[in-house]
């Protein structure tokens, strides 16, 4: 098994003022503790030595043995021959993942039951007529088999023409239509995956793509995204120190985050990836929701890195209920991908492709109505949130269909618990960690509801803190975690 590992240098800029708590062992410890906790330091990292760490904090030694050893008192550290001090989660075995897929149900507000897990929206407006239009369509189509595992002419035609106009140069020959983006993912894992093979993820991420991974038969190792997004030069370290077959991204209004990354970020990931002969998985389900019209979007990562499958979907900017997705890669896997798909399904549904084709030819219309759905839903979640909850922190995005929120304490699992006997239905932060963590973070859709009911989501979720908070132990030190 592969150890990863975190330098003295690149840990005590990470440590904030820790030291300057009495004891200064008692705020290492909680320092280190929160950067497990938190996901950004993962589990089954190697620590520095206790000599190293001492030398770069210009501390005794005593206080960095103490608060290792107090870690490791709490289930925060383990001891691995061969590893040294090693990052761990209270109750787990390093690499084991707290929570499951999210489950989207057919309805975000059920009875008096409101559901904040599934970040999407309704049809636009114009689907009907394009649904219309297509069934004039279809007759042409009856006389053959139906199946067309690549997916019709017309719809690879019009994706290769948008990824073109982005930027990056592609022909028809090099699309692929699928069952919906994750299906596109479950595609690529099976065509160039094999059991045991390592993929690198962005910690955190959207669930799913952890779970389709993994039952692949990928072993997932985490990147941890900092407050602002990407580090380079952390990516490069971890993907030197695991050696992936893969990597998972998502650049592009980052789900959970809403992170865009830079052209220049994405030229740096490129080298990394091609230095490591890593290919590139790249999710840009969320590209189109750009909250400001005049945002000039970078070319795509696979623009830097030619040696990567770009995977596409029509459920976050046109509508879930159509099942289009579609995967752009090189000519040379190409064929490993047609294979692999022939083992999962034989092609996507004809009349749905139709329908996507008809709203690609008016997606600058579509897109600036769901803009502004976008925008107003944001607007009153991050309002309300602003005056009931003014202690959590967040950056506004600048796309995506959700705020990842930084809350005051690690209780994001304890207040989606809360949330439930209140009729709102969460996702806790640890959902979206690669390797456990994320118990001071929560995901929240602003999209689905009017602004009156995330009006009223956010006054129970400010009672559901208020919950969580009053049930919390009280034990100096304790961080509730996951069950």
């Amino acid at each position: 098994m592969v150890t990863r590992s975190i330098s003295a240098s690149r840990l005590v800029p990470m440590l904030g003022a820790a030291l300057e708590t009495t004891p200064a062992y008692r705020g290492l410890a909680d320092a280190l503790r929160l950067l497990v906790a938190d996901g950004r330091v993962p589990v089954g990292t190697r620590l520095p030595s206790e000599r190293d760490l001492t030398t770069a904090l210009g501390v005794s030694r005593t206080t960095v043995t103490r608060a290792y050893a107090d870690l490791r008192d709490r289930g925060y550290l383990a001891s691995r021959q061969g590893s040294g001090s090693v990052a761990a989660l209270p109750g787990e075995g390093p690499g084991r993942r707290q929570g499951t897929a999210l489950q989207p149900t057919s309805d975000q507000l059920v009875g008096d039951v409101v559901d904040l897990t599934c970040a999407s929206m309704s049809a636009p407006g114009g689907t009907v007529a394009a649904y219309e239009r297509a069934v004039l369509e279809l007759p042409r189509y009856l006389t053959g088999t139906g199946y067309h595992p690549l997916g019709l002419t017309s719809l690879r035609e019009a994706l290769a023409d948008q990824y073109t106009e982005r930027g990056l140069a592609t022909t028809p020959d090099q699309i692929m239509v699928t069952s919906g983006a994750l299906a596109g993912l479950a595609v690529t894992a099976r065509a160039l995956l094999s059991p045991g093979d390592r993929v690198l993820l962005e910690s955190p991420t959207y669930p799913n793509a952890i779970d389709t991974l993994r039952r692949s038969g990928a072993r997932a190792v985490a990147l941890p995204l900092d407050r602002d997004g990407w580090d380079v030069e952390a990516a490069d370290a971890a993907l030197r120190q695991t050696a992936p077959r893969a990597a998972y991204l998502i650049p592009d209004f980052h789900n959970p985050t809403g992170a865009l990354m830079s052209e220049e970020q994405r030229a740096g990931l490129a080298d990394a990836l091609a230095g490591t002969h890593t290919v590139g998985i790249v999710d840009e389900t969320l590209v189109d929701l750009a909250h400001d019209p005049g945002l000039v979007m970078p070319r795509p990562l696979a623009a830097h890195h030619p040696r990567t499958v770009t995977l596409g979907g029509a459920s976050k900017s046109y509508w879930g209920g159509l099942r289009i997705g579609w995967i752009r890669a090189p000519r040379d896997l190409m064929a490993a991908l047609v294979s692999a798909r022939l083992t999962l399904d034989l092609g996507a549904p004809v009349l749905e492709q139709l329908v996507l084709t008809d709203l690609l030819a008016r997606r600058e219309q579509v897109l600036a109505e769901r803009r502004s759905a976008i925008v107003s839903s944001r607007d009153a979640l991050v309002s309300a949130l602003r005056d009931r909850l003014p202690q959590w922190q967040f950056r506004l995005p600048e796309g995506g269909l959700c705020l990842w929120v930084e809350l005051p304490e690690a209780l994001s699992t304890p207040l989606c618990a809360a949330a439930d006997q209140r009729g709102l239905v969460l996702a806790p932060g640890a959902q979206f960690a690669v390797e456990g963590g994320m118990e001071r973070y929560l995901r929240l859709p602003f999209t689905g509801h009017s602004p009156e009911v995330i009006d009223q989501a956010v006054e129970r979720l400010a009672l559901a803190w208020a919950d969580a908070q009053s049930a919390r132990p009280t034990r100096q030190g304790r961080t509730p975690l996951v069950a």
